[in-house]
């Protein structure tokens, strides 16, 4: 597929019978080989999600639940262990309580959005402290294709109110495709949001390494602070001229997904690539962000621009690639931290949206390694992944269902 294809065109030549119009499109990034990796959190003595199964159980994927509209994340709040929230695409946030998914939507925004192809509302992100300050953030993309990323307040668990936004940040997006999409919170109570490059193909305007835009970024802000926000001090490029000082991290293509290790605070990030590689990118908390991963200078370990003989100084490599043949736009991903099944604690969960497979990876001393793919039936198209409260992982698939993985 030449450069510039778009995601559309990808799922029509590599998903047949698909869903139409995706949401995620076409990523680079690298590790530190000295870096060590936790061992696997000790069996636990209770699990409220169930009993624990040692050993490496067979997965299957139960059905949660169907009916949903283009169902693109899934997130929970800390400490609720009867609910978790779907985002739905065209701008509305679903409740799923105690497995049941409940009539009326916890948040509806779709009259201020544009949805579909790989927009629409892509991300959402609760407060650390939300049972007690009500405060979620969302990231959609607005009339004009423009990247929001707002706060909301919620007057229960059950009900936002649409009319409490009040915007963070607004990026200007030159092309409908790559506008990223993800939210999070990571441990150090900082608000995490990735952006795409722009759009196009190839990064035509180099933002992946520019670091005067936001675009093809990982940016970090303190959402706690005076309003709208505060750049934390120890951001890397605070005070480097002429650079954005939200930025976190750089040369990414589109981090439509990514997701913190609770126990670590490592970063995972699902790079979606060009024409020829997917890869999966870690941020170690140790290195307190400033990495370059790459993009437009390389797709996951091969060079792009140019060719041959590009200059890989200070770019930080992928821990894992796959190539084309095996699928089109990596969907990464959720590190498995709960209690059912023990032994796969550390596993980074990611899938493809094309293929539609589901596999999982551990780090090791900065390698890949248990590489596997789960043969799970039900699950065709990802598009998300998640975790409840318990740290049970969750799948989504556009065609409108969420499933929990389960031994």
């Amino acid at each position: 597929m030449g450069v510039g294809a778009t995601w559309t065109q990808r799922v029509s030549r590599l998903a047949a019978g698909a869903a139409a119009a995706a949401v995620v499109a076409s990523g680079c990034g690298g590790m530190d080989p000295a870096t060590p990796s936790p061992s696997p959190t000790p069996t636990p003595v209770s699990c409220a999600a169930g009993s624990p199964v040692p050993g490496t159980p067979n997965l299957t994927a139960h059905l949660v639940v169907s009916g949903l509209s283009s169902p693109l994340d899934l997130q929970s709040a800390a400490g609720d262990r009867e609910r978790v929230y779907v985002v739905e695409q065209p701008g509305r946030i679903r409740v799923v309580r105690n497995g049941q998914l409940q009539a009326t939507p916890f948040l509806d925004v779709s009259d201020r959005i544009s949805a579909g192809g790989e927009r629409g509302l892509l991300g959402l992100a609760f407060h650390p402290k939300f049972a007690s300050n009500r405060r979620l953030f969302v990231n959609y993309t607005d009339g004009n294709g423009d990247t929001h990323l707002s706060e909301f307040h919620a007057s229960s668990a059950d009900t936002a109110d649409p009319t409490s936004e009040r915007v963070l940040l607004v990026v200007q997006q030159p092309f409908a495709n790559h506008n990223g999409g993800g939210l999070a919170f990571g441990g150090d109570g900082r608000l995490y949001a990735g952006l795409g490059d722009g759009g196009s193909g190839g990064d035509p305007f180099g933002n992946g390494q520019r670091l005067d835009t936001l675009l093809g970024k990982m940016l970090r802000i303190d959402v706690d602070g005076a309003a709208p926000y505060v750049v934390p001090t120890d951001n890397p490029f605070r005070t480097t001229a002429g650079a954005r000082p939200e930025i976190w991290a750089y040369g990414l293509r589109n981090p439509f997904r990514f997701a913190f290790d609770r126990l670590t605070g490592d970063l995972y990030i699902g790079d979606v690539g060009q024409n020829a590689w997917e890869e999966v990118d870690v941020g170690y908390a140790t290195r307190h962000g400033g990495e370059n991963y790459g993009w437009n200078v390389m797709e996951a370990t091969h060079c792009y621009r140019p060719a041959n003989n590009c200059d890989t100084t200070g770019l930080t490599l992928p821990v894992y690639e796959y190539d084309h043949g095996q699928g089109c736009s990596i969907i990464g991903g959720v590190v498995y931290r709960g209690c059912r099944m023990p032994d796969l604690a550390g596993s980074f969960f990611f899938g493809d949206y094309c293929s539609g497979f589901v596999r999982s990876l551990r780090v090791v001393n900065g390698q890949a390694t248990d590489v596997r793919e789960w043969p799970l039936t039900g699950i065709h198209t990802v598009t998300g992944f998640g975790v409840d409260a318990d740290g049970e992982v969750y799948v989504l698939d556009y065609g409108g269902s969420v499933f929990r993985l389960e031994p």
